[in-house]
C-alpha cells in the first residue's frame, strides 16, 4: 500500500497499489506488508467460525492513532468473518521520544488519553504504542509485541529504522510487518 498517514482501510488486490494505511486479506493468503521508520507497524489475524483466517496490516502514525485506523481495521475484519482477532505491534518511536507541540498532545490525548506522553527531557509527547494498544484492546483484539516482553524504540534503539534519526547520522530505511497464511 501507499502509506499516506490516513484512517483509510482497503482490501488487498492484485490490479493496484492503493493509497491507504490498513490493507487486509479476506482470505488471509494476500502476502501483506507494513512499512515504518517510527510510525507503529501493527500485524492482525483474524479467525473465522469455519476456522479461517482474514489477516490485515496497519501503519498507525499520529493521525491514524486519533482516527483510530486500529479499531477501524479490527472492525473490518470482523465484517469478513472474524470472530477472534489477535494483534503484533512492533517497534516505533516511544512516548519518551516522540516531541510534539502541546496543543497537538492535547488534541489526540482528548480522543485517546492512553497516548499522552512527556519526553524524556520533559516537553509534551505522545506514546502512539500505548494508544495503538488501548485502541485494539478495547475492540476485544488480544495484543502481543514482535519485538518481545517489550518493544524497542526505533530512536532510541541504533539497529532499528527512525526517521527521526536520519539528520544524526543514521541510515534511511524502513521496518516491515509481514502477514500471510500458506494456501
Amino acid at each position: 500500500m501507499n502509506q499516506t498517514h490516513s484512517t483509510t482501510v482497503v482490501e488487498a488486490g492484485p490490479d493496484a497499489v492503493p493509497d491507504a494505511d490498513a490493507l487486509l486479506s479476506p482470505t488471509g493468503t494476500d502476502a501483506l506488508a507494513v512499512l515504518v521508520a517510527d510510525c507503529v507497524p501493527v500485524v492482525l489475524v483474524g479467525s473465522t467460525a469455519r476456522g479461517d483466517h482474514v489477516t490485515a496490516v496497519v501503519h498507525a502514525g499520529r493521525k491514524g492513532v486519533e482516527g483510530d485506523i486500529a479499531g477501524r481495521t479490527v472492525e473490518e475484519l470482523r465484517q469478513r468473518g472474524a470472530l477472534t482477532t489477535s494483534a503484533w505491534i512492533g517497534p516505533s518511536i516511544c512516548g519518551r521520544c516522540y516531541e510534539v507541540p502541546e496543543d497537538m498532545r492535547e488534541q489526540v490525548a482528548g480522543v485517546v488519553p492512553s497516548a499522552l506522553s512527556t519526553t524524556s527531557w520533559g516537553t509534551p509527547a505522545l506514546d502512539l504504542p500505548a494508544g495503538v494498544r488501548s485502541q485494539l484492546e478495547a475492540a476485544g483484539v488480544s495484543v502481543h509485541n514482535a519485538g518481545g516482553s517489550k518493544n524497542p524504540c526505533t530512536l532510541e534503539n541504533d539497529g532499528l529504522f527512525s526517521h527521526r534519526a536520519v539528520g544524526k547520522g543514521r541510515p534511511e530505511g524502513r521496518l516491515a510487518g509481514l502477514v500471510w497464511r500458506h494456501g
